[in-house]
């Protein structure tokens, strides 16, 4: 994998749907999927967390996954991004998020609300065992 970090630009109006998914429950960690036309990001798809302590992990449901990606191939959208927020820890992967990311074409955006004040969102590249920073800016105009 480069070295050479992705430069990512997102909708401001899917930036304030994460955010506000990660402050709906803080003390869980939120999940769900975005899509994107001729990759440009243009839907946020939140899914509920089916992880046995979603204080700590995420687990997409999988019925409701289903029916994201479902939707997406009928709007002729392409899976951009898997969300999740860390309520406790910094916005970088953990173990855990590694060893379960199987979209290697995918973004992998954690935001967290350890910040004081201020929800940081980070976006990754992760493939294999190793993981890359996208630089993640908004697109103002949406």
């Amino acid at each position: 994998m480069s070295e050479q970090n992705q430069e990512v630009t997102i909708p401001r109006k899917i930036v304030q749907n994460l955010l506000h998914h990660a402050q709906q429950t803080p003390e869980q960690e939120v999940c769900g999927l975005i899509s994107s036309r001729k990759n440009t990001p243009c839907r946020c798809y939140p899914i509920k967390n089916t992880a046995d302590h979603p204080e700590r992990f995420f687990h997409l449901d999988a019925q409701q996954q289903i029916q994201a990606m479902a939707e997406m191939r009928k709007n002729n959208e392409q899976l951009f991004a898997i969300y999740h927020s860390h309520p406790t820890e910094p916005a970088i992967p953990s173990c855990t998020d590694i060893q379960q990311a199987n979209y290697p074409d995918a973004l992998y955006i954690i935001i967290t609300l350890k910040t004081k004040g201020v929800l940081e969102l980070r976006g990754y590249q992760i493939t294999g065992q190793q993981f890359i920073e996208a630089e993640v800016s908004q697109l103002l105009s949406s």
